[in-house]
């Protein structure tokens, strides 16, 4: 599972938020491909006004599936910090139960969260470890 800093979550939000406004295309930019594919059809055999309607059916699809999954990584993200600072005051056990303490706080990366306990040890949320 990707988690991301808290910082990095800030910006990597906005660097994908300035990513996907360039690289998504807008009603504007589908109207002028429209008027494009409009112009440059054979006149002898034109376009249906239903195949007009299909693809504004699928554009419509596709950006509001990309909307969806936008707003589905910002839940995941709320829902990752939400557990994470549920840990804060819990006893964790290590998977290999060789370090044991009260999570005192808790450090979010890319590539999973960190407990730090009580003593100074950091414990990594892996598989395996026992909260209680």
């Amino acid at each position: 599972m990707y988690v991301s800093t808290y910082a990095s979550q800030n910006t990597s939000s906005s660097s994908t938020s300035t990513a996907t406004s360039g690289s998504m295309v807008d009603y504007q930019s589908f109207l002028k491909l429209l008027v494009a594919e409009m112009k440059n059809q054979d006149p002898t055999s034109p376009m249906e006004s239903t195949d007009y309607v299909a693809q504004l059916a699928t554009f419509s699809q596709v950006e509001q599936s990309v909307q969806m999954n936008t707003k589905l990584d910002n839940i995941l993200q709320a829902s990752v910090l939400s557990q994470a600072g549920s840990l804060i005051g819990k006893t964790v056990t290590s998977a290999d139960g060789s370090m044991t303490g009260t999570v005192k706080e808790v450090k979010l990366y890319s590539d999973g969260i960190i407990a730090v306990l009580d003593n100074g040890k950091e414990v990594p949320m892996l598989p395996g470890v026992k909260i209680s």
